[in-house]
């Protein structure tokens, strides 16, 4: 694996398969990150082992060569992120990417309130795939319907959020932590939480520290990566 910490490069073979640690930065897609590899290493098959959306940061785990059939392994772990959830605004993609379409009051909002609604979003838990996602329906993903305007019907989803740690609580914002199963939104967490609160609410930051026992600590951005791997080709 291929980490912060790697010193021995002898043995890297990128074609024959490898697994990398990236921290991804802002406003890049998990597909970006994957094109710039390929384009760094020169090796075309390359994956990665779960999508974070463009706002997000934090680890992405990517392997190249036979290592892609590992894919699957480090999908199945256990996730953690860092962020926070903006109180009182509603958007379509229950971010910060699309407008504002509906603001209400948050002030009056107590912290046992806050406490009682996110212990109702720990544990297991249904959610629905936000318009905003990479779900394919009939094979288009579903943000390029929402960009259309378009909504289809979506089937609730079971997920498991281990953990949900209140930080810091200064309003309207609300800084968490969250441990979580494979395919859950926390933008529709960060969405769930407001309509049980009556406000509504958006996930303003999001930052992914952890897949499993692998650390966003460990990982190299893009340009490190670059730095100490760049293939020079013909």
């Amino acid at each position: 694996m291929i980490t912060r910490e790697t010193t021995e490069f002898s043995h890297i073979d990128f074609q024959k398969g490898e697994v990398i640690l990236i921290d991804k930065q802002v406003k890049w897609t998990s597909f970006k990150v994957v094109y710039e590899l390929r384009k760094i290493i020169d090796v075309k098959k390359v994956g990665h082992a779960g999508t974070l959306d463009p706002s997000a940061t934090g680890l992405l785990i990517l392997c190249t060569g036979k290592k892609t059939k590992e894919i699957s392994k480090y999908q199945e772990l256990k996730k953690s992120y860092s962020g926070i959830i903006l109180l009182g605004k509603s958007t379509p993609s229950m971010d910060l990417e699309t407008k504002v379409i509906e603001e209400l009051p948050y002030q009056d909002i107590t912290e046992d309130e806050i406490i009682t609604a996110k212990e109702e979003l720990t544990g297991k838990i249904e959610q629905i795939p936000p318009m905003y996602s990479a779900v394919k329906f009939k094979g288009k993903n579903l943000y390029k319907l929402a960009r259309k305007g378009k909504t289809v019907e979506r089937k609730p989803r079971q997920v498991t959020v281990y953990s949900f740690v209140l930080i810091d609580i200064k309003l309207p914002e609300i800084h968490f932590e969250i441990q979580c199963s494979k395919g859950t939104y926390i933008r529709v967490i960060a969405d769930d939480l407001g309509k049980k609160l009556g406000c509504g609410a958006v996930l303003s930051a999001l930052r992914r520290t952890n897949i499993g026992q692998y650390s966003v600590d460990s990982a190299l951005s893009v340009n490190e990566f670059k730095e100490r791997f760049y293939v020079e080709t013909i």
